[in-house]
């Protein structure tokens, strides 16, 4: 198993984690069997967003004995009201629900606690601004909460969020499909069939600065939704008229900057070998650039996807990295001291770069490279 550092906080996660979806259903026995098989594997993470308590109580009884081997992600403001989920904004409810959500789960504290579902800048104002921040600060302060996070499926609302200073951990929905939509308040519209009719051109702009701004602050991103319900691994049901592997889709999502790991709901323990095979995968296996050229419909021409298809660089310049910490001060209109000091740290700088063009012959999506690097020697002068 392969493991990252989520952001700054100091957690080591695997890169292949678990969604509480998978045990949805499952009585307590088969939650043990499952869980303890993921655990001896080496998945250490797992996002319990579902309040429903057999849930939280067939998983906790499941790793009663091992609660030390896992990094716990659940959610405050999603709560039950008369057996029914419910998000919920109302600080009382979110009080409760949050010490209902411990004794459930029978822990005295949670790793990250996500502040659940905000994908309105309206909503984002009123939690950043209000009670629901308060408390949660306050059950950090406890350590009943090591560290603070949000899901959410909106860049806008996500950026927000990452510049704000108290968020560590974001969940957020990450696929090549979804990267090319626009923000929105409307998560339906990131999977309905009309937003892929008219042609789309690139990565949206502000998932990539999001991408980057986290990387760039030390954020940590898990990422849900990394086979878009299942469609992106069809070629009937894709809106890139292809299919994708699993292992392309992990491997698409665990290459965007600052994204730590991606939590599956696989079902059966068969489906879990499949996504675990990924850290076993060749580089071929794992290459989403051919999925992604030759569409019709889409073009992703002269955008960096860190596909890594540059590499390997003649003088050893981490091509991918250069340019991320590029565009950043591009998307900020400024160097952040922090993106800086990430790019003063690389072993080589794009003053190395000799020009010769090997990484630019080696680019599916016709990056004009080169000229990136002349640009992060002047922007950082080195």
């Amino acid at each position: 198993m392969e493991y990252r550092n989520l952001g700054d906080t100091g957690l080591k996660v695997s890169v292949i984690s678990m969604g509480c979806e998978g045990f949805d259903g499952k009585s307590e026995e088969e939650t043990t069997s499952d869980l303890s098989y993921l655990l001896d594997r080496g998945l250490n993470f797992i996002d319990i967003y579902s309040p429903e308590p057999e849930l939280r109580k067939h998983i906790s009884a499941a790793y009663k004995n091992r609660r030390h081997e896992i990094i716990l992600q659940s959610h405050l403001c999603a709560v039950m009201i008369k057996d029914q989920y419910k998000r919920t904004r109302d600080i009382k409810l979110v009080k409760s629900g949050f010490e209902t959500m411990l004794k459930q789960l029978d822990t005295d504290y949670i790793d990250v606690g996500m502040i659940h579902y905000v994908d309105s800048l309206e909503d984002w104002n009123a939690i950043e601004n209000g009670p629901i921040r308060e408390y949660a600060e306050q059950m950090k302060t406890e350590g009943k909460i090591l560290h603070l996070g949000m899901s959410s499926h909106n860049p806008q609302v996500a950026i927000k969020a990452a510049r704000s200073g108290f968020i560590e951990v974001i969940l957020f929905s990450i696929n090549p499909c979804y990267d090319m939509q626009p923000a929105g308040e409307d998560v339906e519209q990131l999977w309905a069939d009309e937003s892929y009719d008219h042609t789309l051109h690139n990565q949206d702009s502000e998932r990539k600065i999001f991408y980057e701004l986290c990387e760039s602050k030390g954020i940590g991103i898990d990422v849900m939704k990394t086979f878009g319900g299942g469609d992106i691994l069809s070629e009937k049901m894709s809106p890139f008229g292809k299919a994708f592997t699993p292992v392309q889709c992990i491997h698409y999502a665990l290459t965007r900057p600052a994204v730590a790991a991606v939590m599956l709901g696989c079902k059966t323990q068969a489906e879990w070998d499949s996504a675990i095979a990924y850290c076993e995968a060749t580089d071929a296996a794992k290459d989403y650039a051919e999925a992604l050229t030759g569409m019709d419909k889409f073009t992703f021409e002269g955008h960096c996807m860190y596909c890594g298809h540059c590499a390997p660089c003649p003088v050893s310049i981490d091509v991918a990295a250069v340019t991320k910490f590029l565009n950043l001060t591009i998307a900020e209109g400024m160097i952040p001291e922090t993106v800086r000091e990430h790019y003063q740290l690389l072993k080589h700088h794009a003053s190395e770069c000799i020009a010769c063009g090997s990484c630019e012959r080696n680019c599916p999506f016709n990056v004009q490279i080169i000229e990136n690097m002349k640009k992060a020697a002047e922007v950082f002068g080195l």
